[in-house]
C-alpha cells in the first residue's frame, strides 16, 4: 500500500492537533535544551577564538611609571625586546593608553583619570605565550615599571568559567533532551492508543507497517524541528547580544569572542539536526514498540 504525500499530511495535522498539549509541551522541552546546548557550543567557539587571538597578539603588558624618563625607558624596551621569547614590543604612551581607558571603564571611574597620571606601556607579543609568566617574573618590580599584566591567565580563567558553564549547560541540554524524547515517545504512544482501532483495522486490510508508522513519525520531526527552531532563533539571539555588548576595544574579551556569521550558521545547522534526531528517534521508538505488540 502505498503512501501519499496528502496522507501523510492530513494524519500528521490530525494527531498534532488532537494531542496540541503534549505537542506544546514537547516542543518547548526541545527548544529548552537545544537553546543550553547551541548556547554552550556558541560560548565555546567564541572562547577558542578569543584564545587564538590573544596568542597572536599581545601577551604581556608593561606598564610604565608615569614620571619615567626617555632613558628608563628605552632601557626596558631594550632589554624587554632582547629576550629570545619575545617577538615584538610596542610602545603606547600615556594619551594612548588613557583613551583606551576611558572605552573600558565606566564613566564614573573614568572622569577620575587624567592623562598625566596614566602609566604608558610596552605592548609585548611573544613566540610562545606561556613564557609571559617569565616576563612577569622579570620586569615586575624594576625601577621605571608600575606593573606587569600577564593578559593570557585571564584568558585561561575565562577558559575555565567557560567550561564549566559548557558542561553546566550540555548536562542539564542533555537530560532535558532526554525529557523530550520521552514527551514524543508519550505523545506518540498516546495518538495510537486514541487510533488503536482504527489502526487495527488497516492492518486487517492489508497496510504495512510503513503505511502506519510513517505519520507518526512525521508528527514526531515535526515537532524537533519546531523546538530546533525556537533554539536556533535563541542561539541567533545570543550572537547578536554578544556584538552589542562587544562594540568597545578591540583589546577587550568580549570584542575577540565576536564570530563570523558562518559559524553561527554551522551551530544553528548541527542543533537542528539533533532537533530531527530526537524527534525522529522518538517516534520511531513508540512505534516500534506498539507495531510489534
Amino acid at each position: 500500500m502505498a503512501v501519499s504525500i496528502d496522507y501523510v499530511t492530513r494524519e500528521t495535522a490530525s494527531n498534532l492537533w488532537r494531542n496540541r498539549l503534549m505537542t506544546v509541551a514537547a516542543v518547548m522541552t526541545v527548544a529548552v535544551s537545544l537553546s543550553l546546548a547551541g548556547a554552550a557550543l556558541l560560548l565555546r567557539q567564541g572562547v577558542a577564538r578569543a584564545t587564538v587571538k590573544w596568542q597572536h597578539g599581545v601577551n604581556v603588558l608593561v606598564f610604565l611609571d608615569p614620571g619615567i624618563s626617555s632613558q628608563q625607558q628605552d632601557s626596558v624596551q631594550q632589554q624587554l625586546t632582547a629576550l629570545p621569547y619575545v617577538r615584538t614590543c610596542l610602545y603606547r604612551s600615556q594619551q594612548y593608553d588613557f583613551n583606551e581607558a576611558r572605552q573600558l571603564l565606566p564613566p564614573d571611574e573614568s572622569q577620575a583619570l587624567t592623562v598625566a597620571t596614566m602609566p604608558s606601556s610596552l605592548r609585548c607579543a611573544l613566540n610562545d605565550p606561556r613564557e609571559a609568566q617569565a616576563v612577569f617574573q622579570e620586569f615586575n618590580g624594576r625601577p621605571g615599571v608600575q606593573a606587569v599584566s600577564h593578559q593570557p591567565q585571564s584568558v585561561r580563567n575565562m577558559e575555565t568559567v567557560v567550561g564549566i558553564v559548557k558542561w553546566v549547560f550540555l548536562a542539564v541540554a542533555g537530560i532535558l533532551l532526554l525529557s523530550a524524547s520521552v514527551l514524543i515517545l508519550n505523545t506518540i504512544r498516546l495518538a495510537i492508543f486514541a487510533r488503536r482501532r482504527e489502526v487495527s483495522v488497516m492492518k486487517l486490510v492489508g497496510a504495512t507497517n510503513w503505511f502506519i508508522r510513517v505519520p507518526f513519525m512525521c508528527e514526531g520531526l515535526v515537532q524537533g524541528v519546531l523546538g530546533a527552531a525556537v533554539a536556533a532563533g535563541a542561539v541567533v539571539l545570543l550572537h547578536f547580544l554578544l556584538d552589542h555588548f562587544a562594540t568597545g576595544s578591540p583589546s577587550s574579551v568580549l570584542y575577540q569572542m565576536r564570530m563570523p556569521d558562518s559559524q553561527v550558521v554551522v551551530t544553528n545547522l548541527l542543533v537542528v539536526v539533533v532537533g530531527i534526531v530526537v524527534g525522529t528517534a522518538g517516534s520511531a521508538f513508540a512505534i516500534r514498540r506498539f507495531l510489534e505488540a
